[in-house]
């Protein structure tokens, strides 16, 4: 199923990677054979070598979001090697190299992203993380050498005419950086009239693409749940307003609102996943902090889950006597491809030889480029990393990019920018 070749000295590329990237649980599997995935012959075993070598310094040399200097500054000279004329400094650290060809207007994007987390690494990898405490544990560092790939087959073909915009974007984990992209003026300095772009999906077999007719990833946003109480001594409970306790029954009545008050066809998720209060064994606490995230796939649901957080919050605090203060700090929109755009999405993995998916679910898990998609007509694909593994899933210590894929990746980006600029 993970369709990777076997390690090997004499071919760079050629190795046994750690799989898996993404959002989807380690149990899940969608299939596939031990093949190495269909090559785009287009993307010679020369640029394949060079792309792969460009992704594990990358990989080594990883940079958080907001901080991604080295990096841009190594995008900028492979794209200067190439012979690729850029824009820098796009909403922070971001990007944005063009090529035009021919006399069409039409004009197309194409993106990826540069961030890593701050995860220390434990692939034991030659090229594993230099800098520690912080890795690309995402596959961000193959999602910008696909996009090199995608530049330099689209500069050394003549078959197209338009003008395709290549995105390297900043700070997608958590930190706004398609957000600041677009504030920064990224559509009206780049008219761009569709947009596209990829993940590496763990789990599905390496190099299949799949393709969603509408919703692709969840919205959602980050919650912290503030119950104050009075505090006082543990064995005189009496004179205290127990925020701890409180804290359970609210926890409690927040996971019955999606089973109970979100209608079962529709999908949910309010997890609360930390837990702060009290400093001594022997004292009742005067505050605790509850933190979690909360996801959803249609914006009407995001209606009903405020409405539960709100009633249960004061349920709460008139129940224990407490004060009880949510906050939330939305993240991304959801991610819903265009149909236009999805079937391009679909004829380019045709183009390169990959297996298509048209049934996967959609993902919980959240991605900027939602916000490119409120802004113009797209499609955002995952192509398949190859076995999932333990400690390999996306955000995992010891997941890696599986660069057998970078031919299907690179040569998906190019063919999709050529289908949207002959559709129009």
């Amino acid at each position: 199923m993970d369709g990777r070749v076997k390690p090997g000295h004499d071919d760079v590329a050629a190795r046994e990677p750690f799989a898996g990237a993404g959002c989807v649980s380690p149990t899940i599997r969608y299939g596939g054979s031990n093949r190495h995935p269909a090559r785009d012959t287009r993307l010679t075993p020369e640029l394949h070598q060079k792309l792969t070598a460009w992704r594990r310094h990358l990989h080594a040399h990883p940079e958080l979001s907001l901080q991604e200097q080295a990096t841009a500054a190594f995008v900028q000279d492979k794209l200067a090697e190439l012979g690729i004329p850029f824009e820098a400094d796009i909403g922070g650290h971001g990007i944005v190299a063009t090529l035009t060809r021919g006399h069409a207007r039409s004009r197309v994007g194409l993106r990826a992203d540069m961030d890593a987390l701050p995860i220390t690494e434990d692939t034991g990898l030659p090229y594993a993380s230099k800098t520690p405490g912080v890795m690309h544990a995402c596959g961000h560092d193959g999602h910008t050498a696909a996009l090199l790939g995608a530049a330099a087959l689209l500069a050394a073909d003549s078959s197209w005419s338009g003008t395709v915009d290549f995105i390297f974007q900043p700070a997608e984990e958590g930190f706004g950086g398609s957000r600041a992209m677009v504030a920064a003026g990224l559509f009206d300095r780049f008219p761009m009239e569709r947009i596209f772009g990829f993940h590496n999906w763990p789990g599905l077999a390496a190099g299949t693409i799949a393709v969603h007719d509408g919703v692709v990833m969840a919205s959602g946003g980050r919650i912290t749940i503030t119950i104050e109480g009075h505090a006082g001594h543990a064995g005189m409970p009496h004179l205290t307003r127990d925020p701890v306790v409180a804290a359970g029954h609210l926890i409690v009545a927040l996971q019955s609102i999606v089973s109970r008050s979100v209608d079962p066809l529709d999908t949910a998720v309010l997890s609360l996943c930390t837990i702060e209060g009290g400093t001594a064994p022997n004292q009742i606490a005067g505050r605790v902090t509850l933190r979690g995230t909360l996801r959803y796939h249609r914006e009407a649901v995001k209606d009903v889950i405020l409405d539960g957080i709100e009633r249960s919050c004061a349920g709460i605090a008139t129940s224990f006597g407490v004060k009880v203060t949510p906050e939330i700090v939305w993240g991304v929109g959801v991610v819903i491809n265009t149909p236009d755009e999805a079937e391009l999405a679909r004829i380019a993995a045709e183009k390169v030889q990959a297996p298509v998916r048209r049934d996967l679910a959609p993902s919980m898990a959240g991605e900027d480029f939602a916000h490119y998609l409120q802004q113009r007509p797209g499609a955002f694909v995952w192509i398949g990393n190859g076995e999932l593994r333990d400690g390999a899933e996306l955000h995992g210590p010891r997941y890696d990019f599986n660069d057998a894929i970078l031919p299907v990746a690179s040569g998906w980006m190019a063919e999709v920018a050529k289908a949207a600029l002959a559709s129009n």
